[in-house]
């Protein structure tokens, strides 16, 4: 799943052009031509975490005063995450809150590092899992009212969103109760997230059926593991895992209930048509 996490960030700044006319008095606006300049550029980087590095210096550098520096501090946490330095992505996330502690996409990309990469034996897993949880609850609450970053974009595609990261927050909640061996509480998180998501996604499907076989219910994970099986299209490293989490639950002493036709494989390319043949010769009294 492509992370909604930089949704805020990106739709703020996706008709930057424009928003020296449109933005209101008090919201964030470039104040001048070069501003704007050094905003288009950290836009037009984002697809290479190298350069949005570089653009995010640039702008908050050249231009102290930006209305955007949680923005900038921002596209950099996410940068650094691109590049695997997750203790370099946390420390930019925190301190986008440090210049606005509104900023929930911040607050979920923390709740996700912290969940993500906090082990069972870890000396300060409580620590940090605990972190992990006011992030995602603060991310729940924040997204509730929060306003559209950019009034151009339409008002469902806001409300899916909102969702989206509300979901994202879940798991985040689900990846901590599963680090903590409490799998009912992960099971309930993952469910939530996949039913509250605007728009589907079967890695949630996976990590309930994961909880559900770690806590021993094993037919219950199975189940699940056939449904994403199933759907045609999930991605095959999810089907992989999928299939793997119900190898697991059958050796464990779950019913294989489901016939070997209906375990889906990934589709095969399909065959050209065959071309029609000729028009069979009428036939004589």
């Amino acid at each position: 799943m492509k992370r909604m996490i930089l949704t805020g960030a990106l739709a703020l700044v996706a008709g930057v052009s424009s928003l020296l006319a449109q933005a209101p008095p008090k919201a964030p606006a470039p104040k001048s031509k070069d501003e704007l300049a050094a905003l288009q550029a950290l836009v037009n980087a984002r697809s290479n975490p190298d350069a949005t590095i570089k653009a995010a210096e640039d702008l908050m550098t050249k231009f102290a005063d930006t209305d955007f520096k949680d923005m900038a501090l921002f596209s950099e946490a996410g940068a650094y995450e691109q590049k695997r330095d997750i203790d370099k992505a946390q420390t930019y996330a925190e301190r986008t809150l440090e210049v606005n502690p509104k900023y929930y996409q911040a607050t979920l990309m923390l709740a996700e590092l912290l969940a993500q990469n906090t082990r069972e034996n870890d000396l300060d897993k409580e620590e940090k899992l605990g972190k992990s949880e006011k992030y995602a609850h603060d991310t729940i609450q924040m997204v509730k009212d929060a306003p559209k970053p950019n009034p151009q974009i339409p008002d469902q595609q806001w409300e899916d969103a909102k969702k989206d990261i509300a979901a994202e927050a879940h798991n985040a909640l689900g990846l901590a109760s599963l680090t903590r061996k409490k799998y009912d509480l992960a099971f309930t998180e993952f469910k939530t997230a996949a039913d509250s998501a605007a728009h589907p996604e079967p890695a949630y499907q996976v990590r309930e059926a994961s909880a559900l076989n770690s806590g021993g219910k094993y037919d219950e994970a199975i189940a699940i593991c056939d449904k994403v099986m199933a759907d045609q299209t999930v991605h095959p490293q999810i089907r992989q895992v999928a299939q793997a989490i119900r190898a697991t639950a059958i050796k464990a002493g779950g019913k294989n209930t489901t016939p070997p036709a209906a375990q889906v494989a990934p589709a095969a390319p399909a065959a050209p048509a065959a071309p029609a043949p000729p028009p069979a010769a009428e036939k004589k009294p």
